[in-house]
């Protein structure tokens, strides 16, 4: 089963899910988000595989975030998903997608329980 690792290369935690993918000889699809950004439909499927809302996901300690003051807004699933989608340093990191499973890889070591 094919699996997909949503990253950004320079990201640490990303980085060291990587080489763990790498060192275990698994296939995988590493995708850099920030060249190809995740569309709206694929994002909705990995929140419903993570089992989480789109405010889960959000990096709160990103400048963004407190530029756009999304602490203090009431946004619909459906908003806060478009403003991933536009601006993707809001979404946190590595997201690993197998079948019918993903999660958020942070740490590092949330990786096997997908493997």
């Amino acid at each position: 089963m094919k699996l997909t690792l949503y990253q950004k290369p320079t990201c640490t935690t990303c980085r060291a899910v990587y080489a763990v993918l790498k060192e275990s000889g698994i296939d995988f699809e590493a995708v850099n988000y920030y060249v190809d950004p995740i569309p709206k439909a694929k994002l909705k499927e990995l929140l419903k595989k993570m089992g989480i809302s789109a405010r889960e996901l959000l990096r709160t300690r990103e400048p963004l975030y407190k530029k756009l003051k999304l602490d203090r807004k009431v946004l619909s699933e459906s908003e806060l998903i478009d403003l991933m989608v536009r601006h993707p340093d809001l979404l946190q990191r590595p997201i690993v997608e197998r079948g019918k499973r993903a999660i958020l890889a942070r740490p590092a070591g949330r990786i096997r329980e997908i493997l």
